[in-house]
């Protein structure tokens, strides 16, 4: 019996079932994430830092101190991913209302949930920031992932092609 070549479509990748495009699509997926939970902590330093130094050597209360390093971090984190994590040249006000929006939201949620472990679940304060940090990371990723950036995904041109 005579073998016949597969045509219209590509054959799956042996082993794994999957077509190249596929595996292709989870490996930028996969350094998508990895490249946002890179920027992503270069923010929390961005604003760990910026809490310590106006908290050491201004008279500025502590939640506005807060309020201030909070805004320096997602400045630095959304201009960060829009250019290297998602390549997007979506309208940078509009992305920005969207990523102030859940701002809008995350915020009071973060804060109330972490009151709340703490005061009255008796939480250590670490445990309820790290999970507010957790929650943030995923929750952030996939906003800006599928709603902020979704169908503006790897827009934006290269000053510089690669030849």
């Amino acid at each position: 019996m005579e073998e016949k070549p597969i045509t219209g479509a590509r054959a799956p990748e042996e082993g794994n079932g999957q077509t190249p495009e596929k595996n292709t699509n989870k490996k930028k997926e996969l350094l998508r994430a990895v490249k946002f939970v890179l920027f992503s902590a270069s923010a929390g330093l961005i604003q760990a830092g910026s809490i310590f130094l106006l908290e050491s050597f201004t008279p500025l209360p502590s939640w506005l101190c807060y309020l201030v390093g909070l805004v320096l971090s997602v400045l630095w984190n959304f201009t960060l991913n829009r250019k290297f994590t998602f390549k997007s040249a979506a309208n940078v006000p509009i992305a920005m209302l969207k990523v102030a929006a859940y701002y809008a939201v995350f915020t009071p949620l973060s804060t109330y949930g972490v009151k709340l472990l703490t005061e009255n679940c008796g939480w250590p304060p670490f445990f309820a920031d790290a999970l507010a940090m957790v929650t943030n990371l995923v929750t952030e990723f996939l906003y800006q992932r599928f709603f902020v950036f979704g169908k503006s995904i790897d827009t934006a041109e290269k000053k510089y092609p690669v030849q």
